[in-house]
């Protein structure tokens, strides 16, 4: 008799679902196959052999844990969502503003050069911007500076620093005493500490111009002279 109950109770509640949901959730319809699997099967069981109560509760737990399970992923599923439009904001917030990412590039721009009141003109300064990005704290820290073609033109000595990121500015001197053309070198680092080497990597400057979002909904910022770089690659913000 208590199977035959719990019979008419879940016919009920699927024939409640039918009338009073026009549409319904993916959790729903797995809920509702599930339901009408088991009203079939207690349905056409052997009235010799009914299904026990024990067992009935059985299925319906199993389908409360799916249930949960497949809500969970959807509540999962609107948080990603969720975080990926703040990312979007805060990223925007950004555009306009340089930053330091993975790279070994830098460009050598020249500043216009002004004319004074009195006549005089003033010779605009060159200057490139970069970063070094040490993994432990060292006593020296070497940057060599390349030309297009591959030449040695420069080597700056920082001297110590701590572990972390560090801006560096180059001026366009060459180890010649000469003044290197505006355009796009390359650079590498070299950091010790006494004689033990320490890594170094080299990071690239750029201006934000904008932001955008990838196929897999990745906040992508668009970095003047770098590319499109994920918002986790940002090393600083200057």
């Amino acid at each position: 008799m208590a199977v035959n109950n719990i019979d008419d109770a879940l016919l009920n509640s699927v024939n409640t679902r039918n009338v009073n949901s026009s549409t319904k959730s993916a959790a729903q319809e797995t809920e509702d196959r599930f339901l009408k699997l088991l009203i079939a099967q207690m349905q056409n069981q052997d009235p010799l052999n009914p299904m026990e109560n024990a067992e009935v509760t059985s299925q319906m737990a199993q389908l409360s844990t799916v249930t949960g399970i497949t809500q969970l992923n959807e509540t999962l599923s609107a948080l990603m969502t969720s975080l990926s439009s703040n990312q979007t904001l805060e990223a925007a917030a950004m555009i306009g503003h340089g930053v330091l990412v993975s790279g070994d590039s830098m460009v050598l721009s020249k500043a216009d050069d002004i004319t004074n009141e009195d006549g005089t003109t003033t010779t605009g300064q060159s200057l490139a911007i970069f970063g070094v990005d040490l993994e432990s704290s060292a006593t020296s820290v070497t940057v060599n500076i390349y030309n297009e073609k591959g030449a040695l033109i420069k080597t700056m000595n920082i001297g110590a620093a701590d572990a972390g990121v560090i801006p560096v500015s180059w001026d366009g001197s060459t180890n010649d005493g000469d003044t290197a053309l505006p355009g796009k070198y390359t650079f590498t680092v070299e950091a010790a500490s006494g004689s033990q080497s320490v890594k170094a990597n080299p990071l690239a400057f750029g201006e934000v111009l904008s932001v955008t979002k990838g196929a897999d909904n990745s906040v992508l910022l668009n970095v003047l002279t770098v590319g499109s770089v994920k918002l986790s690659d940002i090393r600083q913000i200057l």
